[in-house]
């Protein structure tokens, strides 16, 4: 059993690169609880510094990454595996995305990652259930981040439905409110456009339906701190209080202005913004009112962390749920599982190989290679590859799933140089995975219990060596066959396969 990280790491942490804000989280892990030690967070608006052509500019940037040197000092001890940092909205907006990951991975020392719309709808969600009182029935949550905004239908732990629409606090006071001037036509517009974007989950969101609603994150929190403090409410959100507030933006009519108990001078110029859609979620679900929870992304990060290494790895369950869905033959894919790995363990020292994420990255690719087969068998690895990529795989970055679209895709066939380029120098240690995953398929290219013998597998540098025991492969010739084309195929990406 592998061991948990209240054994493993003293303190685990959570970062969380939101196109608002920038929030970090140190944690201590007890008998499957978190205990937060200490927070941090600054508003970064890096949804702010995306221009019309989706770049961020050097300016956001630069705030960004002062922001993350100052987490780096607090998780500089933290070893792998103990942080996990996410980036939202923003990160999967801007097109120079690369450019930013690249740096703050220089200073965090950790990997970053961004996450789909729907996964951080997952993590948003497993971080409200546990700050909250765990009571039967249905919940919404919804969380007003700066570029977009999640909602969940769940129950207890379990999300049922998510969404992300692509509205925020920040976008639309770039879009609305760009001069900081409040006025009920330009608030109309604002209100309008969120529930122009919520007519597309309206309807599913009814169909699964709530008995409490839940919202997450900082707008939500500031407007009822602000219902609170005109006593209009002990914290949550109500429609008196909603029109109360209302009213006086507009009256006060100017962000800077906004001189209100529970508006952070930080808040004020995403304020107006925040309250339009807010108030369109209102509107489009019927709500008469909304608590408040103080968990959300990061501290569902630092849950989902937890649960890899505890009790349940969601990855694990929707690779499941995948290889289910598209009829893989579990029994092959096991076959090939166990051939890579048993092959990884040969030549990962003298192919720098010996993380254990490249371990994990090899076993999943083994276990959904096929599952291009069940759209057509000509071209499935290319079929898999686009559902790997592209479909909403729980717990999985976006770049986990391009690493394994990009083995899957390479696993028979031509090898893919150019796009194993664009991961840089990890493309190399990608290529070599995806070598190690051809050769277990061609090993098990007869199905079923067939026998087949004990090998010797070598690497030293770009060459493999591979060994069957004497004369059977004169006795196998499909297998003599297969490896001496894989041979050719192997020799395009400058890697020499020697079989004997």
């Amino acid at each position: 059993m592998p061991p948990t990280p209240a054994q493993s790491f003293p303190l685990i942490a959570a970062i969380d690169l939101g196109s608002n804000s920038f929030h970090m989280v140190v944690a201590k892990a007890d008998h499957g609880e978190i205990r937060i030690l200490e927070r941090l967070g600054e508003k970064v608006q890096l949804a702010a510094g995306i221009d019309e052509n989706r770049l961020l500019s050097e300016e956001a940037i630069n705030r960004g990454l002062e922001c993350i040197s100052r987490f780096a000092q607090m998780t500089a001890s933290l070893p792998a595996g103990a942080v996990r940092a996410v980036g939202t909205n923003a990160l999967r907006e801007a097109r120079n995305r690369a450019e930013f990951i690249r740096r703050a991975e220089e200073i965090l020392g950790h990997q970053v990652e961004v996450i789909s719309g729907r996964e951080e709808a997952r993590l948003i969600y497993l971080g409200v259930s546990h700050s909250i009182a765990d009571t039967p029935g249905k919940r919404l949550v919804a969380d007003i981040g700066g570029g977009s905004t999640e909602f969940i239908i769940g129950q207890r732990f379990e999300p049922l439905l998510r969404e992300s629409l692509q509205m925020g606090c920040v976008s639309y006071s770039q879009r609305f409110f760009k001069d900081g001037k409040i006025t009920p036509a330009r608030y109309a517009q604002a209100y309008t456009a969120a529930r122009l974007e919520l007519m597309g989950i309206e309807h599913a969101l009814r169909r699964h339906g709530w008995e409490d609603a839940v919202g997450a994150s900082g707008t939500i929190k500031a407007i009822g701190l602000t219902i609170k403090a005109a006593g209009l409410g002990s914290g949550e959100i109500n429609l008196e209080g909603l029109a109360w507030l209302k009213r006086k933006v507009f009256k006060l009519g100017d962000v800077e202005k906004l001189d209100l108990d529970g508006i952070k001078p930080d808040r004020r110029a995403i304020f107006p913004a925040g309250l339009a859609i807010l108030e369109a979620i209102f509107d489009a679900c019927e709500l008469t009112t909304m608590s408040h929870s103080e968990g959300a992304l990061r501290e569902g990060v630092l849950y989902d962390l937890l649960g890899r290494h505890q009790h349940e790895d969601v990855r694990e369950r929707t690779l499941s749920s995948l290889m289910e869905r598209y009829h893989v033959d579990q029994e092959q894919a096991a076959r090939v599982e166990s051939k890579a790995l048993s092959a990884l363990d040969k030549v990962a020292a003298d192919w720098q190989l010996e993380d254990e994420s490249y371990r994990e990255l090899l076993s999943w690719a083994a276990r959904i290679h096929e599952v291009g087969m069940d759209i057509a068998h000509y071209h499935y690895h290319k079929h898999g590859a686009y559902l790997i990529e592209h479909s909403d795989l729980a717990g999985f970055s976006r770049k986990d799933q391009q690493m394994l679209a990009l083995l899957v895709r390479g696993h028979r066939r031509n090898i893919p140089k150019d796009k194993f380029a664009d991961f840089g120098a990890e493309g190399v240690k990608l290529v070599r995975l995806c070598v190690l995953l051809r050769f277990a398929i061609l090993f098990h290219h007869i199905r079923g219990i067939h026998e087949m013998p004990k090998v010797q597998l070598r690497a030293q540098g770009q060459k493999l060596l591979l060994q069957f025991p004497d004369g059977w492969l004169e006795s196998n010739p499909l297998t003599q066959a297969d490896f001496t084309q894989e041979a050719e195929w192997l020799k395009r990406t400058g890697i020499e396969l020697s079989v004997r």
